[in-house]
């Protein structure tokens, strides 16, 4: 599961990574660019970057059995939501017209897992790129054109078992061509928007599945692709060390900003007396995780915004996000692909009603338009977030992209918060803020089953959350309690042990499968955080549910204690440098322990058998600041009795992180 936050990023060359669908004409138009640029000629010359997103479908071939792929507000597809990355050069000669060349990479939404078919075998594209020209004639502020080149894409095969369970992958390249047609709109600034249309047509290849006792299936890629985009104008020479000149006047009705974080993380053997489903592995074992995530953000009133993120994530944690309570990769989906995947992560309307009063500046950054509010104000969020995007919050701790990286450590790991498998959800939140505190609440979707990529309304999910804001010996801090509650499909696990009790020869898990129905989980959370010094400060949360039924979302915890400190370099002169130390400790309730000991199994965790003891965590990391974008960081975790089994670990994980934010 991911854990996102906002991050506070500013826009350069080479931005716009994986960048969003505005770019339509209509958007364009809606934009309060200043008048004198609707009167400056425009020159399409030059380099440009940037990111699209938009909606497929096509077919694989007859007989080839495809996955559905995921494309939330559209029909599941063979392609289902689409996004990738563009970068290209044009040259506007002085008749209008305009040549340029375009390479892009376009990645394929997640697997639709419920309207999933299962056969003897699946087929499914992973992504497609494409190395084009683009003929186009310059209207001024905008640009029809005309493309076509070379094309090629990775399709697989997936051979399942009779369980469904997939037993093989084979995979291959296919080359071919494109053609295609769309229409590109100066915005404000050196941003551009386009509106464009790919027919992909790649080449026939038979994968034979001889090894499986079927005959060969035939793989004959046909797709079409809608794309929006945004391009970011680099200019005709990028690499000069005097900046670009902005094309027109910058708009301060919309923002977009990004990121790209690469985490790579290993361990070696441990001690391990047995393993069992959910084992993390004895032998020791090393994963990556890579996501890239556009943050787009649109004034559409007063008070009114409108923002949309997608990202795309690439990668696995550790095996396979399972083994631990305290996950050490908050990076880490526990839907993890071996090709990047394209999901819209949050996309939101988000409406201010002022009080008026004194204001405040609001800066521009990620989901955030710059302006001035008034600090006396009503907030209301409606759409898709994550919800510690807006709860259990923490300035020295809170952002697996930038600061600690075990789940214990940014967030309150009791907190059963609702999520699907990369961890957003859909509702609705409200926050009254006033200057020396606020109170915010929040009601939610929550998966329809543990672990569950689905999303329902059926039961709810609920968090109430006060923030209180204070000072001690002019050093300032904040309190944060939060109390929650979740009705959700789960079951109870001291009624599966009693019904397992009385039939020796049935299945824990099978039978905590049968009695699952609408049960609640309730519980609390501590959250403070106290600067004692410039450039220094401290960190503490608290958690407890009421560990009767199954977790549904996070992660098996029921009582966690976590803290630590946060020092900014300024004091050896690396002002943009951190160093962090903490440590937490995770704890289950009695019937959870019972549960597992009997060889149950948890979201994460199940060894088969159980010797409690409590999961300790210790994480260090120093991030050192390169420049004002990327930053390497270093961590260390220690782990003692790993999913709380004192039989197996420790566990010792070395990490690196490459974290960029444009």
């Amino acid at each position: 599961m991911t854990c996102v936050r906002l991050f506070r990023v500013q826009i350069a060359a080479g931005a716009a990574l994986g960048a969003a669908a505005f770019g339509a004409p209509a958007t364009a138009a809606d934009m309060a660019v200043k008048s004198p640029a609707l009167n400056a000629v425009y020159n399409w010359t030059g380099f440009y970057v940037g990111g699209h997103v938009g909606y497929g479908d096509g077919r694989l071939g007859a007989d080839t059995n495809p996955l559905p792929l995921q494309a939330v507000f559209f029909p599941h597809s063979i392609t289902g939501g689409i996004g990738g990355f563009q970068v290209g050069y044009n040259h506007q000669f002085a008749n209008r017209f305009v040549l340029g060349v375009e390479a892009d990479a376009t990645f394929v939404g997640p697997v639709d897992l419920p309207r999933r078919t299962l056969g003897p075998f699946n087929s499914s594209i992973d992504y497609v790129g494409t190395v084009r020209g683009r003929a186009g004639y310059a209207l001024n502020g905008w640009m029809p054109y005309v493309t076509g080149g070379f094309a090629w894409g990775r399709t697989q095969v997936r051979v399942n078992d009779a369980a469904g369970s997939v037993i093989s992958e084979p995979g291959q390249y296919q080359t071919g061509w494109t053609v295609g047609a769309g229409a590109e709109f100066a915005l404000s600034g050196n941003w551009t928007a386009k509106l464009e249309y790919d027919y992909i047509d790649l080449s026939r290849r038979t994968r034979g599945l001889n090894d499986f006792g079927m005959p060969g299936v035939t793989i004959d890629p046909r797709l079409h692709l809608l794309k929006f985009g945004l391009n970011y104008q680099l200019g005709d020479s990028p690499w000069s060390a005097t900046p670009t000149q902005p094309r027109l006047p910058e708009s301060d009705n919309w923002s977009v900003h990004a990121q790209t974080t690469l985490i790579g993380q290993d361990y070696p053997a441990i001690r391990s007396a047995y393993s069992g489903t959910d084992s993390i592995p004895a032998g020791g074992q090393a994963q990556q995780t890579w996501t890239t995530t556009a943050f787009v953000g649109v004034r559409l009133w007063e008070g009114g915004e409108l923002y949309f993120n997608p990202e795309t994530a690439q990668g696995f944690g550790l095996n396979g996000t399972l083994g631990l309570a305290g996950f050490p990769n908050g990076e880490a989906q526990k839907a993890g692909a071996e090709y990047p995947r394209i999901r819209p992560q949050r996309y939101y309307i988000k409406q201010t009603f002022g009080f008026g009063g004194e204001q405040e500046d609001v800066p521009d950054g990620p989901n955030q338009i710059a302006g001035k509010r008034d600090i006396d104000r009503l907030t209301l969020i409606v759409g898709r977030f994550a919800v510690g995007d807006f709860f259990d919050g923490n300035s020295y701790a809170k952002d697996p992209r930038a600061d600690f990286m075990n789940w214990a450590m940014w967030a309150s790991a009791a907190y059963d918060f609702p999520a699907d498998l990369p961890g957003y959800t859909r509702g609705a939140v409200a926050e009254l803020n006033r200057k020396d505190w606020a109170v915010r609440a929040g009601v939610f979707q929550v998966p329809d089953a543990p672990n569950s990529d689905v999303l329902t309304f059926k039961t709810g999910g609920a968090v109430v959350e006060f923030e209180g804001r204070y000072s001690v010996f002019d050093q300032p801090g904040k309190l944060r309690v939060g109390v929650f509650g979740n009705r959700g499909f789960t079951g109870n696990y001291s009624q599966a042990l009693a019904i397992a009790a009385t039939d020796p020869s049935l299945d824990i898990n099978a039978v905590m499968a049968g009695i699952r129905k609408d049960n609640l989980k309730y519980g609390f959370y501590l959250n403070a955080e106290q600067q004692i010094a410039t450039d220094v400060g401290l960190f503490g949360r608290l958690s407890w549910n009421d560990g009767q039924n199954e977790i549904l979302s996070f992660t098996d915890v029921d009582r966690s204690l976590s803290g630590g400190v946060s020092i900014k370099g300024s004091r050896w002169g690396r002002p943009d440098d951190t160093i962090g130390i903490g440590g937490a400790i995770n704890g289950l309730s009695a019937s959870h322990r019972d549960y597992l000991a009997a060889g149950g199994l948890g979201l994460l965790i199940g060894d088969g058998a159980l010797n409690y003891r409590n999961e300790g965590i210790f994480e260090s990391y120093y991030a050192y600041s390169v420049n004002k974008h990327f930053t390497v960081t270093a961590d260390y975790q220690f782990i003692t009795n790993p999913a709380y089994n004192a039989d197996r670990g420790p566990v010792h994980i070395f990490s690196g992180r490459l974290h960029g934010e444009f």
